[in-house]
């Protein structure tokens, strides 16, 4: 199984949109969930209450009677339950009697029986009296039975079928449903504890019209649900974007202070959006290249130090020198047959320092954004072969030899001839310098891919490795040993001089067999016009 981070990270704009898009489905979401509870709360409200359920439940032979007001589903809808003396024995509502005669009870309408009695009050003579009127449904249609009672509950006229003559004033209120107004009420037998059967008075709620709306009003209330719901899921995206792109940010801005502040970082797989991961990515190749940048400034801040000390020790001791001659002719300590070889120390003392000067002078100049060269179409050919003609003496009284190869066929490249010269004093020099006597010189041109390269090396002690990297650069000499002169610019000017050419100047790693140091030097041809 692969691991997250192993999976293709998303852009930011499909991020953005699958949480816009995840986020109205929430919205969506919760307005169905709340209608859904609304619709349910609105069917509460309108189911009538299941009283056989109730009367069919095991609690009534328990007498665990308060479980049965989960059955009462409209508002108003409550119940009682009464003994075979008429004796309350619970009520989940109300109004009920504490004491119902059973024959009072038993004039209420049985549950399942369609039976209907209506209360007309008579006026005139028959003022004060009461005309009662049963409506009985079943499958063979309607029947009425009608009876008048006095106000003493006498039945002055008709009857309902049981032989009596005169009802109580409870037993005619719960005959006739006076007993509690707006209501209907019904009667259930059952068992209850210890099997003793109980009457269980079942009243319905009448609900009028104004009744019904102003729960219908209130059952609004459930929509205020919505703004609880909306800005909880709100604050879960918020966390949620706050991880996918708040926390990647961070970690970028951690890094960022700490490289204010010097400490070089990482920052790595910082997570979130693809374009996120980039950001991390290139933070970590530029802390990379920061990390180099400080490392090779350490490196010429050591450099520079060392070159300081180097040129330091290079004018100290022909000043101390020619400070220490001069002292000692001026005092009279030295013989007058000592003076000529005095002041030819004092001479080779002031030249070596001329030299040093001069090649400050030179590095100064090729390093200097307006230095600019003056090329001409040149035959490097025989430009090499005139300057060696003049430098052989030199070389042959230095003790070393000289082996070339220049072809017959003119090259032409854009040369500054004097300072070209300079790039060929330098190498000659160099190699004049630290090498011992017997040691051949090579030099040789050719023209390869379009470039004309020339070629100088030797047979002699090489470069050592660490130096080789470095030799370029500026006050790197080829040896840790300054007696062997030179200030260390020779070569830094001499690259300078060539790319100013438009050309390149490198030490081969691997020098042609039978050299020890090999420095190639291509340079542009001329372009002949046609």
């Amino acid at each position: 199984m692969k691991s997250k981070r192993n999976r293709a990270p998303g852009s930011l704009f499909a991020l953005l949109a699958r949480s816009f898009l995840l986020f109205t489905l929430t919205l969506l979401l919760i307005a169905g969930g709340v209608f859904l509870l609304w619709n349910w709360w609105l069917g509460r409200l309108y189911q009538p209450t299941d009283w056989e359920s109730l009367l069919a439940d095991p609690a009534l032979a328990e007498g665990n009677y308060e479980s049965l007001e989960r059955y009462v589903m409209m508002q108003g809808d409550t119940f009682a339950v009464y003994d075979l003396e008429g004796v309350l024995l619970y009520a989940s509502g109300e109004g009920f009697d504490t004491l119902c005669a059973p024959s009072a009870l038993a004039l209420v309408h049985p549950l399942g029986q369609a039976m209907a009695v209506d209360t007309y009050p008579l006026s005139g003579q028959l003022a004060g009296r009461s005309l009662l009127v049963r409506w009985t449904y079943d499958e063979n249609g309607e029947e009425t039975a009608t009876m008048v009672v006095d106000s003493e509950g006498q039945v002055v006229l008709g009857g309902f079928g049981d032989g009596r003559t005169a009802y109580t004033q409870q037993e005619l209120e719960y005959l006739s449903g006076s007993r509690f107004p707006d209501s209907i009420l019904l009667r259930g037998e059952a068992a209850g504890p210890e099997g003793r059967p109980v009457t269980v008075l079942l009243r319905e709620q009448l609900t009028t019209d104004d009744s019904y709306y102003r729960r219908y009003q209130q059952s609004w209330k459930v929509w205020l649900l919505v703004l609880p719901l909306y800005l909880l899921s709100v604050g879960a995206f918020l966390w949620w974007l706050s991880r996918k792109i708040g926390r990647p940010l961070g970690r970028l801005n951690d890094a960022v202070e700490a490289q204010m502040e010097g400490t070089l970082v990482r920052v790595g797989d910082c997570g979130g959006a693809r374009e996120i991961r980039r950001i991390g990515e290139s933070f970590d190749r530029f802390s990379d290249r920061l990390a180099a940048s400080e490392a090779e400034r350490k490196r010429l801040d050591q450099d520079r130090q060392k070159m300081i000390a180097d040129i330091s020790h290079d004018l100290k001791t022909p000043v101390t020198v020619i400070s220490g001659y001069i002292d000692a002719i001026c005092d009279g300590k030295v013989p007058t047959e000592d003076i000529k070889r005095y002041l030819k120390a004092i001479q080779t003392k002031a030249e070596a320092l001329t030299e040093l000067v001069n090649a400050f002078h030179e590095y100064s100049k090729v390093e200097h954004p307006e230095f600019m060269l003056h090329p001409e179409p040149t035959d490097l050919c025989e430009y090499l072969r005139e300057y060696l003609a003049v430098k052989y003496d030199e070389i042959d009284l230095a003790g070393f030899s000289l082996e070339i190869s220049i072809p017959e066929r003119p090259i032409l490249c854009p040369l500054d001839p004097p300072q070209f010269r300079r790039v060929l004093d330098n190498l000659l020099s160099n190699a004049l310098r630290h090498n011992r006597l017997g040691t051949m010189l090579f030099f040789a041109v050719a023209v390869q891919h379009g470039q004309a390269v020339l070629r100088v090396g030797d047979n002699g002690a090489g470069i050592p490795p660490d130096r080789a990297k470095r030799i370029f650069d500026p006050f790197v000499v080829g040896s840790d040993a300054r007696s062997g002169g030179g200030s260390g610019l020779g070569l830094a000017i001499t690259r300078r001089i060539v790319e100013q050419h438009g050309g390149t100047i490198a030490l081969a790693s691997r020098p042609t067999p039978g050299w020890s140091t090999e420095f190639v030097v291509k340079l542009p041809l001329t372009q002949v016009k046609k």
